[in-house]
């Protein structure tokens, strides 16, 4: 029989995510199960409400990536009731959601996935005059690379490990066998993890200043909340667009000169990575990042597509409104339909959000896997599952011929040293994510430089109230909003009747990505794991490593069991 290994939770992650997975004898995973172990429903709040205050309510699913589900909802009504967003409103959106973009990919890899690759307590063999002509090397024009700025780092790391309290840096795996980064490396990457806090309280404020708050910006109903006027105190003029351009490209800076470099740098010294952790190789992408409209998807900077098995030369359309090509399904999910286990799929315009726990009401062991055994619906695409996120995006706008996303990949690819299909991996997923910011990055950029020349020509419209009467609303009316979420495709159905909102369904990327089998069809995350080498299975590193490459947004210990003494071991991990 094969031992089963749990690791729950995963740790730094947003939520709540159970692995278990069975070894063979020659230490590889050939069989993967993950599990949403909490149940939030939020979605039902929206039930029987106006539809324009939906979006406050449902935003709440999540913080991390926040925004996405207001601009979503918002957007499904906007498309239900026919309402068009002026040009500065739209364009105020892009900054907002690319700024998102930013942050949450650069926190994701430093913050969240680094650590899979950095070995900290490794940093204290580096020497630091090594360390900076490493930087010097690979980040050129970054100032913070002197021989005395890395060792400042390193006595600040001695002192933490002297303590025996790592703060931020506990409970990690150091020392183990995976880790590959020369000390210099690992010393680098730990001193741009600590910049990038600081950096990131920087990013956030261009969502205060143009949605009021972060989390959670208030700024969307009619385009925008907050109105433009370069003369006014009371309005975002002309001194505040100027600070917020100043924050952009100080951004830009950061991803461009220390991210990226980063980024590839590590991937080099982990091209084992390449061979495992591709999964199904179905990506999804609905596209968004209109720079005028988003109800014109052929202007989408990230485009509209979909690809099976890996064949980038077979890139597929996408029709969001055809009941049979979207449609999720609870045969293994602990939700009913039509009072049924199971069955059918639903699209989500007909969706249901019925709870039904029919698994472990005590502590267990194993998951029974034959059974439902996840909060997490299964999303699925014309009957297939689909991987969305950043490598999905980056593949669809390759296999669509634009010249960003094959200078990016081409690029990449030859940096490294390794074949196209290479991406399909872990290495592939993290390296997506990071070329995908830099072109968010150049975009937001030019979003930010149209927004200052509109308003400089006196185009400063950014509320369209017309349609939100609801005396002129139709009885009946369905919408879809979406957007792509730096997880990957969040889509928010709603159908309003009467005035109010009569059905509510949220898709979210981490459904599709994280979905439980059905059949013999595996959803990404266990068939990403399955062919995973673990060399250590009381540290399995490589399992946080392939599930840490989707970026979960499901929170802090992992266990795991011996089956044939029955001894539990915890392990805590950063």
């Amino acid at each position: 029989m094969a031992e089963r290994l749990v690791v729950d939770p995963i740790t730094r992650i947003e939520g709540h995510l159970r692995v278990e997975v069975e070894i063979d004898e020659n230490n590889k995973i050939k069989e993967a199960y993950s599990s949403g172990t909490a149940v939030r429903g939020i979605v039902l709040i929206g039930h029987d409400r106006d539809p324009s205050d939906v979006w406050a309510f449902v935003q709440r699913i999540c913080g991390v990536c926040t925004t996405t589900h207001a601009l979503a909802s918002i957007r499904s009504v906007e498309h239900a009731l026919g309402i068009e967003v002026p040009l500065a409103g739209h364009i105020v959106r892009n900054i907002i959601h690319g700024t998102l973009m930013m942050h949450d990919h650069v926190v994701h890899f430093y913050h969240l996935h680094a650590l899979d690759w950095v070995d900290v307590v490794d940093a204290l063999n580096a020497d630091p005059a090594a360390t900076s002509q490493l930087a010097q090397t690979i980040s050129p024009h970054w100032p913070k690379s002197s021989p005395g700025y890395f060792k400042d780092i390193q006595d600040k790391v001695k002192k933490l490990v002297d303590s025996k309290q790592l703060g931020i840096f506990a409970n990690g795996y150091w020392g183990h066998e995976a880790y590959n980064l020369p000390p210099e490396a690992n010393l680098m990457a730990v001193a741009h993890y600590l910049e990038a806090l600081e950096w990131q309280k920087e990013i956030v404020k261009v969502h205060t200043i143009l949605g009021g708050k972060n989390p959670h910006p208030h700024y969307l109903v009619g385009g925008m909340a907050t109105p433009l006027d370069p003369n006014s105190d009371n309005a975002i003029n002309i001194e505040k667009l100027m600070h917020i351009k100043e924050i952009i490209d100080r951004a830009h800076d950061f991803v461009n000169q220390v991210y990226v470099p980063d980024l590839i740098a590590i991937a080099g010294f982990y091209k084992d990575t390449a061979a495992y952790g591709g999964g199904i190789q179905n990506y999804l992408s609905l596209g968004d990042y209109s720079p005028t409209d988003h109800n014109k998807p052929d202007t989408y900077r990230f485009p509209r597509g979909a690809i099976l098995n890996g064949e980038l030369g077979n890139l597929m359309d996408v029709d969001l409104e055809n009941k049979d090509e979207i449609q999720e399904f609870v045969d293994r999910s602990w939700y009913t339909y039509d009072g049924k286990d199971g069955g059918e799929g639903k699209h989500p315009y007909d969706g249901e959000t019925t709870f039904n726990y029919t698994g472990p009401k005590e502590e267990y062991k194993n998951l029974d896997v034959d059974k439902k055994y996840s909060w997490i619906k299964a999303p699925k695409w014309k009957g297939n599952f689909m991987e969305v996120g950043p490598l999905a995006r980056m593949v669809v706008g390759y296999a669509s011929g634009k010249k960003e996303f094959k200078d990016a990949i081409d690029g990449t690819v030859e940096k490294l040293g390794i074949k196209i299909t290479d991406l399909f991996s872990v290495l592939g997923r993290t390296a997506a994510r990071g070329l995908e910011t830099q072109l968010v990055a150049d975009w937001t950029k030019e979003d930010m430089a149209s927004l200052i020349g509109a308003v400089k020509n006196g185009n400063t419209t950014t509320f369209n109230g017309a349609k939100w009467d609801p005396s002129t609303w139709p009885k009946s009316a369905n919408g879809v909003g979406y957007c792509e979420a730096p997880r990957g495709f969040l889509s928010h159905w709603i159908v309003i009747e009467d005035g109010k909102t009569a059905n509510y369904q949220a898709v979210v990327p981490t459904t599709w990505n994280a979905a439980p089998k059905d059949g013999k069809k595996v959803a990404p995350y266990e068939a990403s794991l399955m062919g995973t080498p673990v060399v250590d299975k009381e540290k399995p590193l490589e399992i946080i490593r392939v599930i840490h490459s989707f970026d979960p947004c499901l929170a802090c210990a992992v266990h795991l069991t011996d089956l044939e003494n029955q001894e539990t071991t915890e392990i805590k991990i950063g």
